[in-house]
């Protein structure tokens, strides 16, 4: 497995574009990999997972996940600094991830982030199909990644803050304390609506497809290395297509 950075250059009218289609920059991303098919990525092959960070208006950041190490040229000749790099610098970094993934240990404690694509499943009436959709609420989103069942499952939990730190609205008891920001080291922001067609074929409203993406940052303990790794390196949830499901750690800020 390999984890790679690119920094895209957003006064490029290239990376512009590929910012605004998750398709074109998901085409651009599995186009990384001479070995694989355009059938391929999918649940029958390899798992390529990939994330845009968005720390500033001119620092966009391409993290990618992969079994294989990408070769990321064309979109350096694309949305990056062709001029700027070497053979020897290329103009994005890929370092082996299975070192850090082998050294993963049940307690171990880590900051984190993930753009994660949050839904729940509604039934109108009954006799009804159920509908996916979207959790709209910054409360909603945070218990949609606070669910036990999914901690569980992705071998982690997520920290309480320290008691000092927690903030209870007047008069509620730590019996029964609010689960959200107030109670956890967890914050969700940056929501996004991706709104596009499924094909450039059809321009018709009812073939549009819309995802609404968030970021959590948060600090968590692994419960379950194994389950981790596999969280790690196959991702959360649904829209992985279009950026969403990728999980990065670091270590926890100090001071």
């Amino acid at each position: 497995m390999h984890l790679t950075r690119f920094r895209l250059n957003t006064a490029r009218p290239g990376a512009r574009r590929l910012l605004a289609s998750p398709q074109s920059l998901h085409a651009a991303v599995m186009a990384s990999f001479p070995h694989l098919l355009p059938a391929d990525g999918t649940a029958q092959g390899p798992r390529v997972l990939w994330r845009l960070d968005h720390h500033a208006r001119a620092e966009v950041l391409l993290y990618i996940v992969s079994p294989e190490r990408p070769d990321l040229t064309h979109l350096v000749e694309q949305a990056g600094w062709p001029a700027a790099h070497s053979p020897e610098t290329p103009g994005w970094n890929t370092r082996p991830y299975a070192p850090f993934l082998d050294r993963l240990t049940q307690g171990d404690t880590f900051a984190f982030r993930l753009t994660a694509n949050p839904v729940h499943y509604i039934r109108r009436k009954d006799g009804e199909p159920t509908k996916v959709t979207a959790h709209l609420t910054p409360s909603h989103q945070m218990d949609w990644l606070l669910k036990p069942e999914r901690q569980e499952r992705a071998g982690f939990r997520i920290n309480e803050k320290p008691h000092g730190q927690q903030i209870l609205p007047a008069g509620l008891t730590h019996q029964r304390r609010p689960h959200h920001g107030d109670r956890y080291t967890l914050t969700v922001r940056d929501e996004r609506t991706l709104s596009f067609a499924k094909s450039r074929s059809t321009r018709s409203a009812r073939d549009q497809v819309k995802v609404v993406t968030v970021t959590y940052d948060g600090h968590l303990t692994v419960t379950d290395p194994q389950a981790l790794r596999r969280t790690l390196t196959q991702g959360i949830g649904r829209a992985k297509a279009y950026g969403c499901g990728l999980m990065t750690l670091a270590p926890v800020p100090t001071g």
